[in-house]
């Protein structure tokens, strides 16, 4: 007897996904959602998953240290980079890897900006404080 092999279903952008796909999809936004939130979120993941399944807190477990999220920083040292699929356009694509380098490097510039401006007013109140309490004797 030959069976049909059912087709997947459609998923919600029209395109046809597999559950495997879809459970992959899941859980690279679960890591995000955690690497967003540092490594106490992974440690909290950890515990939940040992009390409620322990395989699910052992395989988070060995998921933290084969990816270094255990005894290193899972949050990047930089802004994380926007990376998307080439549209098959390659003066739109060079376009918008020029427009994305630059927005970064804006962004840098301004967190560069934000932490001059308040090293600068620490710096004002700490000279307003020092005059508060001592102030100088005119003779």
């Amino acid at each position: 007897m030959i069976t049909a092999i059912p087709a997947p279903s459609p998923s919600p952008d029209g395109s046809s996904a597999t559950t495997l796909q879809r459970a992959g999809d899941l859980l690279a936004r679960g890591r995000d959602w955690l690497d967003a939130r540092g490594r106490p979120a992974w440690l909290v993941a950890m515990v939940l998953g040992f009390i409620f399944a322990w395989p699910v807190g052992l395989a988070v477990l060995f998921y933290m240290i084969w990816s270094k999220r255990m005894f290193g920083s899972c949050k990047r040292a930089t802004a994380p980079r926007y990376t998307a699929p080439s549209t098959g356009n390659s003066a739109f694509d060079a376009y918008r890897a020029e427009t994305l380098k630059r927005l970064e490097d804006e962004h840098r510039d301004f967190n560069a900006f934000l932490a001059k401006l308040r090293e600068a007013k620490d710096k004002a109140e700490f000279d307003q404080f020092m005059e508060q309490r001592d102030p100088k004797s005119e003779a």
